[in-house]
C-alpha cells in the first residue's frame, strides 16, 4: 500500500527499506533514513500523515481530533506537519482526495470485470465496494461518515463522490439495459444514496463484522428499479441458494 501510494517514480527497493526502516522504528525515520533520497523520505512522512489524519478521524472524530493526535500517530514532528499541510483540514482533504481516488481506481477495476452483464458489473462493483469498508474501516468513516462533520469543502467533495458513482450506475444501465431509457438520473442518485446511508449506519454504530453479507440486499436494492421486483428477488434467491 505504501508502495502504491507514493507513486512508482523509486525504484521498488528504495520504498520497501523505507517502509523497513519504518516498521523498526515505531514510524519515525530513523538516521538510516538518510542515506534515501530526500523527496521518497518526504513522501513516505506525507503518506503517514494521511494515514495518521484517517486513523485520528475514526478513532476521535473529525471535529475532536487535532493536529497533535495526527503528529502522535504518524511518529513525526510538528514542522514535519506543516511541511506538507497548512492545517488539519488541509490534511484531511488531502486524506479524502487520497481515499477517494483509490476507492475510485478498486471500483472501477472491479466492475470491468463484468464485461457487458450489467448485473454482473454491478455485483463486482459492490463487492468490492464492500470489502473496502471491511478492509479499510478508518478510510471507509472518512469518506462515509466523518466528512459530513468536517468542513464545507469535505462536503463539496464527499457530494462529488456520490455524484460519480451515480453517474457510473447511470452509464451503466444506459449501455447494457435496454429499458433504462425509462428511468432518468435521479434513480440512480437515489440507489447510491441509499447505499450509502447503508453503510454510513454500519460505520456509525460500527457494526462492521458482517457486512459482506450484505451484498444480496443491496443487489435486491440497485436492481429493484431498474428490472422490477422478479428480477431483482434472482439476487435473494442465489444468496439463499
Amino acid at each position: 500500500m505504501l508502495r502504491a501510494a507514493v507513486g512508482d517514480g523509486w525504484p521498488a527497493a528504495q520504498v520497501d527499506a523505507a517502509a523497513e526502516l519504518l516498521a523498526n522504528s515505531n514510524g519515525k525515520f530513523p538516521s538510516g533514513a538518510r542515506k534515501l533520497p530526500s523527496d521518497l523520505v518526504s513522501a513516505v512522512q506525507r503518506e503517514r500523515l494521511i494515514a495518521a489524519m484517517l486513523r485520528a478521524a475514526a478513532e476521535l472524530g473529525y471535529r475532536q481530533a487535532t493536529v497533535q493526535d495526527v503528529i502522535d500517530r504518524a511518529g513525526v514532528s510538528r514542522p514535519t506537519f506543516y511541511e506538507h499541510f497548512a492545517n488539519k483540514e488541509d490534511c484531511f482533504l488531502a486524506a479524502f482526495d487520497t481515499t477517494a481516488t483509490r476507492l475510485r481506481d478498486r471500483i472501477d477495476d472491479a466492475a470491468a470485470k463484468g464485461g457487458d452483464n450489467w448485473r454482473d458489473r454491478l455485483r463486482f462493483s459492490l463487492e468490492e465496494l464492500l470489502r473496502f469498508v471491511s478492509q479499510e474501516p478508518d478510510s471507509a468513516r472518512a469518506l462515509i461518515v466523518e466528512a459530513r462533520a468536517a468542513s464545507a469543502a469535505a462536503l463539496l467533495r464527499r457530494d462529488a463522490l456520490l455524484d460519480y458513482f451515480s453517474g457510473c450506475v447511470d452509464s451503466l444501465v444506459r449501455d447494457h439495459l435496454s429499458t433504462a431509457t425509462s428511468h432518468s438520473e435521479i434513480t440512480a442518485a437515489g440507489v447510491v444514496g441509499g447505499v450509502e446511508a447503508l453503510l454510513y449506519s454500519r460505520l456509525n454504530k460500527g457494526e462492521l463484522d458482517d457486512v459482506d453479507a450484505l451484498l444480496p440486499s443491496l443487489m435486491y436494492f440497485v436492481v429493484l428499479p431498474y428490472e422490477g421486483h422478479e428480477a431483482a428477488s434472482e439476487e435473494l434467491a442465489v444468496a439463499l441458494g
